[in-house]
């Protein structure tokens, strides 16, 4: 019996061939975990599917990864679709992957999540951050597309609400590859220029691929960046873009935008109504105090006879003045009677008043009094003054009483 004898390259490639005329193996869809996911230079992306008892080598090129919506990581579980085939220079097979999903959502789903996260961590959702939208707006930016039911919608109900305002059109695309970035330079354009008070970022609904241009992380950066406030008004309210987390507002609906961005003219007349009808009364009331006062003046007798006023004033005036002089006197005589009293007390108290009665007062030749018989030295020249004057004596005795 004759064996055939393949070298290494023949077997591969016998294989190779056998499994690329497979129809089964040349477009197939495999479910599995990722692990040893790299990148390389070159674009191309090579990781390993794994279940509890095997494991499949993929590849995926440059070509084909650019068109992932998000960024795979180890341990997450996908669906990839591809040709599985023979890699001739290792003799092994291999998963040539042309795209890739996330298993159990959509990779749509997926890339929301990954970008949603990364805002989150770099702080594009704070709330410290939202700016307030100006009450009375008087331009307002409108970035959306000129052909949808979304921007006459808004212009209908901002002539309607407040008519007064000026809106600005800023069209672009809002869907597409080149949406984002015609979105994010709208948004830096108006400004750049200060284009408007405030600015309505958005379009109508649609599926979430139609939606997906307001989860481009382009134009999140510009909103977060923008220095006038933005309004988020993406499809219908259920739809939650990124877009809505890092606007200063989300609006339900682009016709919700349009009223969140300026005040209802009625409620404003109905509050112009009320100021007024405050203000005149408040006017009313001022006046009817006013005219009160002055029916008092009128009424006075001041005004009603300005002479006999003077008289009865006059009249008031000489009676203060006669209570005056009387109090005036009565304290004169009072402080007179203080005085004389006071001067008697010291006229009794006064040392010449003794001398009238026959006293004398003894001095020695420096002054000083003395009291007592022991104070004087016979011999000394002593001064003796009287009621009527005084003289010069000589001690030549003295006597001290026991």
């Amino acid at each position: 019996m004759t064996q055939n004898v393949l070298t290494i390259t023949e077997l591969s490639t016998y294989l190779k061939t056998m499994m690329d005329r497979d129809d089964l193996l040349s477009s197939m869809a495999v479910r599995g975990e990722i692990s040893n996911y790299k990148v390389y230079p070159s674009g191309h992306h090579y990781f390993t599917l794994k279940d509890e008892n095997s494991a499949l080598k993929c590849v995926m090129f440059r070509g084909s990864a650019m068109s992932l919506r998000f960024r795979p990581a180890n341990g997450m579980k996908v669906i990839a679709m591809g040709r599985i085939t023979v890699y001739p220079r290792d003799g092994v097979y291999q998963l040539y992957c042309s795209a890739l999903m996330v298993d159990g959502v959509g990779d749509l789903h997926a890339a929301f999540e990954q970008l949603k996260e990364k805002l989150s961590k770099q702080g594009l959702f704070d709330p410290a951050h939202k700016k307030p939208i100006p009450r009375y707006p008087g331009v307002i930016g409108i970035i959306t597309s000129s052909a949808g039911a979304a921007i006459h919608d808004m212009l209908r109900i901002l002539a309607r609400r407040y008519p007064i305002t000026q809106v600005k059109l800023l069209p672009v695309r809002v869907q597409g590859a080149e949406a984002p970035e015609e979105i994010a330079a709208a948004i830096r354009y108006s400004n750049a220029h200060r284009l408007a008070d405030v600015l309505i970022v958005g379009r109508g609904g649609g599926s979430i691929e139609d939606l997906w241009a307001f989860n481009d992380e382009r134009v999140a950066y510009a909103i977060y960046e923008s220095r006038i406030p933005v309004i988020s008004a993406v499809g219908h309210e259920p739809d939650v873009t990124i877009s809505d987390y890092v606007a200063d507002v989300r609006a339900a609906t682009p016709s919700n935008a349009a009223e969140l961005a300026v005040p209802d003219r009625e409620a404003l007349s109905q509050q112009l109504d009320g100021f007024c009808s405050a203000m005149i009364s408040n006017l009313s009331g001022k006046i009817q105090s006013a005219r009160r006062q002055l029916g008092a003046f009128s009424a006075s007798a001041a005004l009603q006879s300005p002479e006999s006023y003077l008289k009865l004033r006059r009249r008031d005036l000489s009676y203060l003045q006669d209570r005056l002089s009387s109090a005036q006197l009565r304290l004169i005589q009072g402080q007179k009677q203080s005085f004389i009293a006071a001067a008697a007390k010291l006229d009794a108290l006064s040392p010449l008043k003794v001398l009238t009665r026959g006293y004398a007062v003894v001095s020695g030749e420096n002054g000083s009094l003395i009291r007592s018989a022991a104070q004087a030295e016979i011999g000394q020249t002593v001064s003796i003054r009287l009621n009527d004057g005084s003289f010069r004596a000589v001690v030549s005795q003295k006597e001290v009483a026991p």
